[in-house]
């Protein structure tokens, strides 16, 4: 009796240890600093066409720090199953003014953003669904704020951080 009982607890202290580590990568990568891969011409020439690995954090936004010109991560508020690559272009009460289309015409738009919302739009203006699209997103779709960037062949690349294309 006395060897099954010892067995028992080894199996249960193990467990317990599992469920701590799970836990804990459950708080890091929802609540601290998560991995995140992106692909997609919309923020060309910023990120990557072919997939860049992002580390996003997620203290910021949840404290509002996340401003205009920061890269982040959010929800999508027409496909909420998905996750967004863009800039903060706008914050409440900014005027922003953009093309409209830019492909077809270069007529502008201004815009105020209203309170709570911010203004965002990806660095290819030609091949991006942002808020010129959608209009200005809720602060609260905002999930992280990108703060490292690992580009080009995951494998054989230098690490550099995120910086504006429009930066000298």
């Amino acid at each position: 009796m006395g060897q099954w009982r010892s067995l028992a607890k080894e199996a249960l202290d193990r467990t317990a240890i599992v469920a701590n580590f799970l836990c804990l990568l459950h708080v890091t990568s929802n609540y601290l600093c998560s991995p995140t891969l992106v692909y997609g011409p919309s923020m060309l020439p910023t990120l990557n066409l072919t997939g860049d690995v992002l580390l996003a954090e997620h203290v910021s936004p949840r404290l509002g720090k996340a401003g205009p010109g920061d890269v982040v991560l959010l929800r999508s508020p027409v496909d909420p199953r998905r996750t967004l690559t863009k800039r903060v272009v706008g914050m409440e009460g900014d005027t922003v003014t953009f093309f409209v289309d830019p492909m077809r015409t270069d007529t502008c738009q201004t815009v105020v953003v209203p309170k709570g919302h911010v203004w965002i739009q990806g660095d290819n203006m030609y091949a991006s669904s942002d808020s010129r699209h959608f209009g200005p997103v809720p602060y609260g779709l905002i999930q992280g704020k990108v703060f490292f960037r690992h580009h080009g062949n995951v494998l054989n690349s230098s690490s550099t951080g995120i910086s504006s294309p429009y930066d000298s």
